[in-house]
């Protein structure tokens, strides 16, 4: 099995990296100042390439380029001296969303220089590293973000990223270039579109299943493409299975999909136990001994749970959830277990609507919310109380209250968590920023702000 090993500690060296400070919070406060332009405090940003610094046995600087930080072996990846290209079609905004099952023990090597190229690049979004692999959805210009991609498979562990593109639209390419007045999170939350903001996280699984020993490395289902789907799971030999959250199965499915109806993805072990059984008794009955309240015993007639099905078809929002599940059911004993190649997203973006078998819209982790065929926008909006899609008769319900709750939260939050979100709400109304126009500094420098001017505004 393929191993990676990734070299000793190496410090990555970015120029003029734009922070948070340097950006308007709030157009609407500033409305001089330009969100879309890079800031003049920072005139290098286009014009520096990213380098790595380290030393040989002796202690001489030496140096070399990002791609060859983790693997020596591949072709170097150039960073040029400018990230914007002369060719248009360069600066479009895209959305790509990529994982890989790899060996990857070292993973945590690559979280500092990965971040810091984000940031460099202007590329947004998320990112988890683990020992399984990686998982990651990023925004930025289409040569930013295939410069990141590039960095991220000249690792010989990850070469070979299973990938899907989305397109930007205006307002999203808004959102990514500052914030908007219709930007409705500000800084710190769940803003992928933002070119100031990328998490590089670590954690135990890039999709938590909580099985450690089920391992898609070692064995997964066959994947079946976008155009070859209709065939297999109109077959009523085929039992289609649904691996998203409840969540999202609500607002869309394919035709004729068993719902899961799982609240988180580590659900899904213990809906598989309980739905289903890996053989069955002829009669489709088992004996059962128990015991009388003499003591005795007799033998009482159980129905048993469904049988494994002969084939099994899943699919999910891009495909990573249902490779780990297809694994998992592997190790079940189930024998014919297939899985839609790229997710829900490649099919929307391959198969015409006129002979699509999907119902409803797609949720999307991202400022979309949700999307439609050809992966255009959707209609469902976000709860900022519970992070779940509302569609439009959703909000003209009672329960629902911008920023506070919606029909699907509003009985599960107390009434001093609905006034903790109005208050942030009105934070944000009034100055661009959840938590005030004092948000990140430091608590000396704000008492002694309000001692010196103690009647400011």
């Amino acid at each position: 099995m393929l191993r990676c090993t990734a070299p000793p500690s190496l410090s990555l060296r970015m120029l003029s990296s734009p922070s948070l400070r340097s950006i308007t919070p709030n157009p609407r406060l500033h409305p001089t100042s330009s969100i879309s332009e890079p800031s003049n405090r920072h005139p290098q940003l286009f014009f520096n390439p990213v380098r790595i610094s380290l030393c040989d046995s002796h202690g001489v600087p030496q140096s070399m380029t990002l791609s060859t930080c983790f693997s020596g072996q591949t072709s170097p990846v150039p960073i040029s001296s400018s990230p914007e290209s002369n060719n248009s079609d360069s600066q479009i905004l895209v959305v790509v969303s990529f994982y890989k099952f790899a060996d990857f023990p070292d993973h945590a090597r690559l979280r500092q220089p990965l971040k810091l190229l984000c940031e460099e690049l202007r590329v947004s979004g998320g990112i988890i590293l683990a020992p399984e692999g990686i998982n990651g959805s990023i925004c930025g210009t289409r040569e930013s973000v295939e410069k990141v991609l590039a960095f991220i498979q000249s690792n010989d562990c990850l070469k070979g990223l299973r990938r899907v593109e989305s397109p930007v639209s205006p307002e999203e390419e808004a959102i990514h270039h500052g914030h908007t007045s219709s930007s409705p999170l500000a800084a710190g939350e769940d803003a992928p579109f933002r070119w100031d903001h990328v998490r590089v996280k670590l954690k135990k699984e890039i999709v938590s299943l909580g099985m450690p020993a089920v391992s898609p490395i070692e064995k997964v289902g066959k994947y079946v493409s976008p155009r070859d789907w209709n065939a297999l799971i109109s077959d009523p030999d085929t039992v289609v299975i649904d691996v998203r959250n409840n969540y999202e199965t609500r607002i869309g499915k394919f035709k004729g999909a068993v719902d899961p109806r799982t609240r988180a993805f580590r659900e899904f072990p213990s809906w598989v136990e309980d739905e289903f059984q890996p053989s069955e008794p002829e009669n489709g009955h088992s004996e059962v001994e128990v015991y009388g309240a003499n003591g005795s015993t007799e033998n009482q007639l159980e129905i048993s749970k469904p049988k494994t099905p002969q084939r099994v078809a899943m699919y999910c929002t891009g495909g990573i959830r249902c490779e780990k599940a297809s694994s998992f059911l592997l190790s079940k004993g189930f024998e014919e277990v297939y899985h839609l190649e790229g997710g829900i997203l490649k099919y929307l973006e391959e198969v015409p609507e006129t002979e699509s078998l999907w119902e409803g819209e797609c949720f999307v982790f991202d400022k979309r919310v949700s999307v439609e065929h050809g992966l255009a926008q959707g209609t469902h909006k976000l709860c900022y109380g519970c992070k779940q899609p509302v569609s439009d008769a959703d909000m003209e319900s009672p329960q629902w209250e911008y920023g506070v709750s919606c029909p699907y939260c509003y009985s599960s939050k107390s009434d001093e968590e609905k006034e903790r979100a109005r208050a942030r709400q009105r934070q944000f109304e009034t100055w661009g920023v959840i938590g005030g126009p004092d948000k990140g500094r430091k608590l000396d420098s704000v008492k002694q702000s309000s001692t010196q001017f103690p009647n400011s505004i």
